[in-house]
């Protein structure tokens, strides 16, 4: 008899996107004369910008000779994109990290979920409510104890310190869902916490790109210390539109320690590096090419110009809403907007009448955990046209 890992059976029926797309896809059957304006997935919209496909078909042509085919690759990652990635994205913010505490991977979600085959099921795990699914999703697959730490109008939507001693943090900052942000002086007081009670930050900055305001750290590297207590998450799929084409990378500084239950110290980028050695192949050679290309200066011009964009539909929804007369957040240094939905409504209530009256669809915040009840998610990724011509059907629906 093959027993299952009943941990699964503690997880909701299907992924929060997974119904989304259910109602909506049986409200398109039955409204096939309805244009349905999508501002909830927070899926790009516009195309892979030119410099990268370019770089990705001369690596393609390559692939195609003797000389230039590659085959396995090395599976953290090629030397061109790890040091390009130590150039442009630490060293231009005054950030000291080697190009080997960095891996390449298949993307952001993967590794925030992956990450935790290095920790013992008996670490305490703390984690933000509301918060990206995959965080808590994935450690009770794994069986571990987890608190809740709420984040909500009430505390301006920054998380306060565990009263307990936790093992592990998980932080997203620019936040998803939420769309609002830490400061400095607020990333310090994480990492003083994590150093006194030997804990690690992981620190996913998928959407550091949307930053707009100087007083926001784009790494928690910028943080004295940091390297010591803290693993970060990178993307490339919502700044470069690789969603469907897939690359991201994490860094574990070397500096980094965890413990046996003897109390021996081991390197966490050593364990990292024996997982990803024996569970995964690496990203694709044109893949990578692509990435590489995102930091020439043609790349980071076009790349640029998509986010500005996205911010603008951000704006958009959000000066919109707030005309109409909801409390709105986020939306300055991220392309999401979080709302409270009106008094009387739950969070699925206002999505079936957004759907249904407005043909517009979000995301209940109650889909993000138990404090994201009363609150909705939309998103910047659209088009200027979709976007504007959602904020008006809702103006006239509220």
């Amino acid at each position: 008899m093959s027993l299952i890992n009943e941990n699964f059976l503690k997880l909701q029926d299907s992924y929060l996107f997974s119904t989304i797309a259910k109602k909506v896809a049986k409200y398109t059957e039955e409204n096939p004369d309805k244009k349905i304006i999508k501002l909830g997935i927070g899926d790009v919209t516009k195309p892979i910008v030119p410099a990268c496909l370019k770089a990705m078909h001369k690596a393609v042509d390559e692939m195609g000779t003797a000389e230039g085919f590659k085959g396995y690759g090395p599976e953290q990652g090629y030397d061109f994109l790890r040091k390009a990635i130590v150039e442009n994205d630490y060293k231009t913010r005054g950030v000291e990290i080697e190009a080997d505490e960095i891996f390449v991977s298949d993307g952001a979600k993967c590794d925030c979920g992956n990450i935790v085959d290095i920790f013992a099921q008996d670490n305490k795990v703390a984690i933000t409510d509301p918060v990206y699914p995959v965080y808590l999703d994935t450690n009770i697959m794994s069986g571990r104890n987890i608190i809740y730490l709420p984040v909500t109008a009430e505390n301006n939507f920054k998380p306060e310190l565990p009263k307990e001693k936790v093992d592990m943090i998980y932080l997203c900052f620019p936040n998803n869902p939420t769309g609002t942000i830490l400061t400095k002086e607020d990333l310090e007081k994480w990492v003083a916490y994590a150093k006194e009670n030997q804990s690690i930050l992981l620190y996913d900055a998928a959407y550091e790109a949307f930053i707009t305001e100087e007083k926001v750290p784009h790494s928690i590297y910028e943080i004295e210390g940091a390297k010591e207590v803290a693993i970060e998450f990178k993307s490339y799929s919502k700044t470069a539109g690789f969603t469907g084409v897939r690359c991201a990378y994490v860094v574990v500084p070397k500096a980094l320690k965890g413990y046996t239950k003897e109390g021996k110290s081991v390197s966490l980028s050593k364990l990292w590096n024996r997982r990803t050695c024996t569970k995964f192949n690496g990203v694709s050679y044109m893949v990578q090419r692509a990435a590489e290309a995102t930091y020439s200066e043609e790349g980071k011009k076009q790349i640029r110009d998509n986010i500005n964009a996205y911010l603008g539909n951000a704006k958009i929804i959000k000066e919109g809403l707030e005309e109409a007369g909801f409390s709105v957040y986020g939306g300055v240094n991220s392309p999401y907007v979080w709302l409270k939905v009106p008094e009387g409504m739950t969070s699925w209530d206002f999505f079936d009448e957004l759907l249904e009256k407005a043909n517009v669809v979000g995301t209940p915040g109650s889909g993000f955990g138990t404090h994201g009840e009363g609150y909705f998610r939309l998103t910047g990724f659209g088009t200027k046209e979709n976007t504007v011509e959602a904020i008006e059907r809702i103006k006239k629906i509220f």
